[in-house]
């Protein structure tokens, strides 16, 4: 936990609808741990460029990462969520879900399960939540086609999900999945998989402009670039060299299998000409979820 600059503390029940925000948890993966933007020897990333923009007026902010990498859906409520509860939020950033279409044990039914129970406890403790809608990752890590289709289709499940529980429980919802990641590669790290600097401080400012458009009292919003340059071409390949092998490597024996397994059966569907047979399924498992939840 962080203090970022020192104010009142008011429980949930006395935040007006629009007010300040001055207890900030983050819940999520490594995108929201900050993988990719590295100061010192720390992740900063998004959530914490964002805190230090809440507070008007030179208050304080209290601010909490409790997001990790490798995180599913499952993980916010399980483990982070009883500690968030803990600080009793006015402000919640619940970004998850990329990890959940990485597993061969994806189930979009349990992911909406989790997501809703979780962002659902929040605000009904009166914390203002932050969503968010993710790229796949074929697309950003540019896997061969049939590799990318499977997974494009877990995560237009899942941001399916997350669209309709913002909905259902009146969160503040960035489309990250809209930012020009691949025709801006500055706004990508090394691994290809996360924002860099400049991609945190972008995602930070947008949800600064989204609060503000909801009548949120906030302090000037973040800059539009990091201090840190851009990736270069060495980095990217030192990156693939060390870490990105044993990431491929760890992945290999829990995602691969069954992601050939489903790059198989989407090559056949195709040639029988029934490759949207699979969309359809994927999406009509994402609305069965939906409806589920009641």
């Amino acid at each position: 936990m962080s203090l970022l600059n020192a104010g009142p503390d008011r429980s949930a029940e006395e935040r007006p609808a629009t007010g300040e925000l001055l207890r900030f948890v983050a819940l999520g993966d490594s995108l929201t741990e900050g993988i990719g933007d590295q100061v010192g020897e720390e992740w900063r990333g998004w959530a914490a460029v964002l805190a230090y923009s809440l507070a008007p007026r030179g208050q304080k902010v209290e601010f909490t990462n409790l997001a990790y990498s490798g995180a599913l859906t499952a993980d916010l409520a399980a483990r982070q969520l009883p500690a968030a509860m803990a600080r009793r939020p006015q402000l919640a950033a619940v970004v998850v879900g990329g990890n959940d279409t990485l597993r061969s044990g994806f189930d979009i039914r349990r992911t909406a399960l989790e997501l809703d129970a979780t962002m659902g406890e929040l605000s009904a403790h009166g914390a203002v939540l932050l969503t968010a809608c993710l790229p796949d990752p074929g697309t950003l890590l540019r896997l061969p086609a049939p590799l990318a289709r499977p997974l494009a289709r877990r995560m237009r499940a899942v941001n399916t999900v997350v669209h309709a529980l913002t909905a259902r429980h009146r969160a503040v919802h960035l489309h990250i999945v809209e930012l020009p990641w691949c025709a801006q590669r500055r706004l990508l790290s090394v691994d290809r998989l996360h924002p860099s600097a400049e991609g945190h401080h972008l995602i930070a400012r947008r949800f600064h402009d989204l609060l503000t458009e909801a009548g949120h009292p906030l302090g000037p919003p973040p800059t539009t670039e990091a201090a840190e340059p851009p990736p270069g071409r060495a980095a990217d390949l030192w990156w693939m060299a060390t870490k990105g092998t044993r990431w491929v490597v760890a992945r290999s024996t829990d995602l691969l299998p069954g992601l050939l397994a489903l790059a198989a059966a989407d090559g056949l569907a195709r040639l029988r000409g029934a490759s949207g047979r699979h969309d359809e399924r994927m999406a009509r498992a994402a609305a069965q979820a939906l409806a589920s939840l009641g």
